[in-house]
């Protein structure tokens, strides 16, 4: 797969059965001026963490392995998906339904919502959002595409499991810095305060590059 960072598709064997995943090796991570090193694969990991807890379930089942063929780094369902489907050619019905990522993304503090890191799978239609390893930065580092709602009420049904912040701080703590998740739940506690989705930000650069 393309990306600064070596990303692998692989198949994984179990209990009989073989499945694809993505592959990342936390030795293949590029470094970043503003990201501590060697943390994007951990990073990978707590978003699908907060993903589940709070129940959004977006991003695909995703875990940490020491074993992989370069060594450690997240491994991720992969998800069977039309890559000509993104988020540009979405029909006007399925950008509907992307509210839930783009809150995800506001908590999470994603620096890297491209329109192809958010797909439906193939059979089942369902919402997925992928490639988190330039999450949670304690300073604020949203850079995405998914502008549609801004300004607009963030629905009560997801903006409530926020609430229940801190109940999940400490399943993260293995994958993020103290300072990271503490900044965590001030998002948090910043968008239950607010309740609307907010509009693009004039003092810095607020969509990734390329925006695909």
């Amino acid at each position: 797969m393309l990306g600064s960072n070596y990303t692998f598709l692989v198949d994984v064997k179990y209990q009989g059965e073989t499945v694809p995943a993505v592959y990342k090796p936390t030795r293949g991570e590029q470094p970043l001026w503003d990201f501590e090193e060697n943390t994007l694969a951990l990073r990978e990991v707590a978003a699908y963490i907060v993903s589940e807890l709070l129940g959004f379930h977006i991003v695909p089942y995703t875990t940490l392995r020491d074993d992989g063929p370069y060594g450690a780094g997240s491994l991720q369902q992969f998800i069977e998906h039309d890559p000509e489907y993104h988020y540009f050619s979405f029909t006007a019905q399925d950008r509907e339904l992307l509210r839930p990522i783009v809150l995800f993304d506001l908590l999470v503090n994603n620096a890297d919502r491209k329109g192809s890191h958010v797909l439906f799978e193939t059979d089942s239609h369902k919402l997925y959002a992928i490639d988190h390893g330039i999450c949670f930065h304690s300073e604020d580092k949203l850079r995405t595409v998914l502008w549609d709602f801004a300004g607009q009420t963030i629905p009560d049904d997801l903006l409530s499991p926020l609430s229940t912040i801190t109940e999940l701080l400490p399943s993260l703590e293995p994958y993020l810095a103290l300072h990271e998740v503490q900044a965590l739940r001030t998002r948090a506690d910043s968008l239950l305060k607010k309740r609307h989705f907010p509009r693009q930000p004039r003092d810095r650069r607020a969509m990734p590059w390329p925006p695909l």
